[in-house]
């Protein structure tokens, strides 16, 4: 029996047929180079702006059905993890592929809080950039200047030194964000605290006065918690995608983990909570919600945190993070953009037009509130962001490293230029004047 598993092609342009297998539902498109119209052509190459229809790899890492809201690391459902692990526990998931046994939690832990400290080097680093700079900025360029720290992080088919890089930047990259944060209030710089947990230690770091100890709200470092565990890693986004073709060329993964964050600092990426928060302000209050859901129909405004790329169901994340944002404003008292958030919600899901359209809300609509309610500063946001998806960057940036199909990432384009042309005849002396 002919095997089902193939695809077949016609070519009518030329009338042959071609026999594609399948391979783990997709087809390779370096197979669609054998369909030719003559031995001088190139061959057929997929077109896809923006890779819509594209898988650039095979991974193991993150599976999501956007159809069914389903969100899973390593198989594990988002809501699970969620609820039952810490932030660590799910970056060493993400990283090793099964969660920790409780010895190595605990020798996880203690390598993490071993390398919190930034060199003072790296300090002065920091205090070099002007008061209103943009925290996002300042992190990704402090993060590429870990690179010249850190010299071994070139050899990075070597195991021991490529996870030991990785254990430096997950501990270090909430050191950098807490610097970037007191470096745009004038504040001195706080030191990490070994006593405390991951995201205890962080808001220490943020947050400490003078007070002799800091001792976090255990509310509000849980919540922290889970907010981290949702954004840890989200399977091939526009970051994510930069990490692996950075990392393609075999660059290090400090200055690969900086161009990812490059691309997460875009307002189309990382910076679609703050957009949430402008579009609730711009609304005002409750009551105006209908005459602006009205404008959005008309194409007047933009729906922020509604719909995705991915998802065409309710995003799994933000079930967890609207449960999440009751309990800080149990502590912080409720937001008054709460109130707008939920009519708007409301509203769009019981809307035929936003309904049709498969425009539930993502994981950005409630996250921006949060963190305000929590003390941060919008242009913080994406940098709180970037803190957890250092796990997710790390874990594809490995498994591309150690993928024998991998090679150095390198597009094709649909040239649409000029055919040949030549550049008009010159004497010697007119090159002479055009040179002096």
């Amino acid at each position: 029996m002919e095997n089902q598993n193939t695809l077949t092609i016609t070519d009518n342009r030329t009338g042959k047929t071609y026999t594609i297998p399948f391979t783990g539902g997709c087809i390779r498109t370096m197979d669609l180079r054998q369909i030719k119209k003559d031995e001088a052509d190139f061959g057929v190459m997929g077109y896809d702006p923006a890779f819509m229809n594209t898988a650039s790899c095979r991974s193991a890492i993150t599976f999501i059905d956007g159809d069914k809201g389903i969100l899973r690391y390593r198989g594990y459902p988002i809501e699970e993890l969620a609820e039952r692990c810490t932030f660590l526990e799910v970056a060493w998931l993400l990283i090793n592929g099964e969660l920790p046994t409780p010895e190595e939690l605990k020798s996880w832990e203690g390598s993490i809080k071993h390398h919190t400290m930034l060199h003072e080097t790296t300090k002065t680093f920091l205090e070099g950039f002007r008061y209103d700079a943009h925290p996002m900025a300042m992190l990704i360029s402090t993060v590429a200047a870990l690179s010249t720290v850190y010299k071994d992080a070139h050899d990075i088919f070597n195991k021991d030194v490529r996870r030991l890089q990785m254990t430096r930047l997950i501990a270090k990259v909430p050191t950098i964000a807490a610097y970037c944060y007191r470096h745009s209030l004038g504040y001195p710089y706080v030191y990490p605290d070994n006593d405390l947990s991951y995201t205890e230690n962080f808001m220490n770091m943020l947050w400490k006065m003078v007070e002799p100890k800091y001792h976090a709200n255990p509310v509000m470092a849980r919540a922290l918690d889970i907010l981290f565990i949702l954004h840890a890693d989200h399977e091939q986004n526009c970051s994510a995608n930069v990490m692996r073709s950075v990392g393609s060329s075999q660059a290090d993964p400090y200055v690969s983990l900086a161009a990812a964050a490059a691309a997460l600092s875009g307002p189309l990426h990382g910076g679609a909570n703050e957009a949430v928060l402008k579009m609730l302000d711009e609304i005002g209050s409750k009551d105006k919600v209908p005459a602006y859901i009205e404008r959005v129909k008309k194409g007047e405004v933009k729906l922020m945190g509604f719909g995705h790329r991915i998802y065409k169901n309710y995003d799994p994340r933000a079930r967890i993070i609207k449960w999440t944002a009751d309990r800080v404003f149990e502590i912080t008292g409720r937001n008054p953009k709460l109130d707008i958030a939920l009519e708007l919600e409301r509203i769009a899901l019981e809307d035929e037009y936003f309904v049709k359209r498969k425009l539930y809300p993502n994981v950005d609509f409630y996250s921006g509130i949060i963190y305000q309610a929590m003390g941060f500063k919008p242009e913080m946001f994406t940098v709180l962001f970037a803190i957890p998806r250092t796990v997710g960057w790390l874990a594809q940036w490995e498994e591309m490293l150690l993928d024998p199909e991998q090679k150095i990432a390198r597009p094709r384009q649909m040239y649409v230029g000029h055919d040949v042309r030549h550049a008009p005849e010159k004497t010697a002396s007119a090159m002479l004047s055009a040179t002096a």
